[in-house]
Parts: structure tokens; C-alpha cells; sequence
């Protein structure tokens, strides 16, 4: 006897076994038996529909708000005059966002704030000159990269 192996499951799949155990033909044109093909049909539909629908919300995903940066108070800047110390500035400013090996003698900082999707609707960027451990030049609110 050769066994069979049939896909569907339940009652007319436990009826295409019992007919292969006791080893007789099954029925040919019982309603119940027939293949139908609407099923994957219908599988096929539901997952497409289910793909439209994931690409479509994919335009909807929050995006957190991002903010970057060295936030610096005008007040907190006004306080920072030609003459200071490094640790002066720092203690006013905080540690520089961008502390450049090649360039010891300045400190930048930089800060933007980003909102959603929409570009950094914030930004400032101050460069601070030091020359012998002391503020010689402040740099304000110098011109970030517009796409930032």
C-alpha cells in the first residue's frame, strides 16, 4: 500500500486516511472532498492588502524630537569676556561640544534642536580663541549647514 500525504486536516482528511488504513477507494465526486482554490486566493488578497497597508503607515512613524548640542543661555554667554581662563569659560559654558586635537587653541560649541521630521529648527554654533590659556576672540552665532 503507498501512503499518501494530503495537506488538509479535520474530518476530511481523518475520512482520506481511514479509506487508505482499511484500503478501499475514497469516493470521487463527494462534495466535501473537492480542492478549492479560493482559499490561497483569499491568502494572497489578505497579504497583499496587509503589504499596502504597512507601506502606507510607514509615513505616520513618530520621529522624537532631537536636540544636540551645548544648550547656551545669552545671559550665561554675555558673561564670558576676552581675558578669562579656560576654567572660567568652562565653568560659564560647560565642556566645548568639539575639543579639536589639531587646534588645542579653540573651542566650539554647537547646538541644534530638531523637531519631528523638519530640519534643526535651532541652531548656534560660538567659537571661543584662547592665546596663553586665556579668551582671546569669541566667535558668535556663526552660520550651520542649512540641511542640518
Amino acid at each position: 500500500m503507498t501512503e499518501r500525504v494530503y495537506r488538509d486536516v479535520g474530518q476530511i482528511g481523518m475520512m482520506r486516511r481511514y479509506y487508505d488504513l482499511v484500503g478501499i477507494d475514497e469516493p470521487t465526486m463527494r462534495p466535501g472532498l473537492q480542492t478549492n482554490n479560493d482559499d490561497s486566493t483569499m491568502r494572497i488578497a489578505t497579504l497583499l492588502a496587509l503589504l499596502i497597508l504597512a507601506i502606507g503607515n510607514t509615513g505616520c512613524v513618530y520621529r522624537a524630537n532631537i536636540s544636540q548640542g551645548n544648550l547656551i543661555k545669552q545671559e550665561d554667554l554675555d558673561q564670558v569676556a576676552l581675558d578669562m581662563t579656560r576654567g572660567q569659560v568652562r565653568f560659564l559654558l560647560g565642556t566645548p561640544m568639539v575639543d579639536d586635537p589639531f587646534h588645542a587653541d579653540r573651542w566650539d560649541y554647537v547646538y541644534y534642536l530638531r523637531i519631528g521630521r523638519n530640519d534643526a529648527s535651532f541652531k548656534r554654533w560660538i567659537s571661543i580663541f584662547f592665546e596663553n590659556d586665556r579668551v582671546s576672540e569669541i566667535r558668535r552665532d556663526q552660520e550651520l549647514a542649512p540641511d542640518l
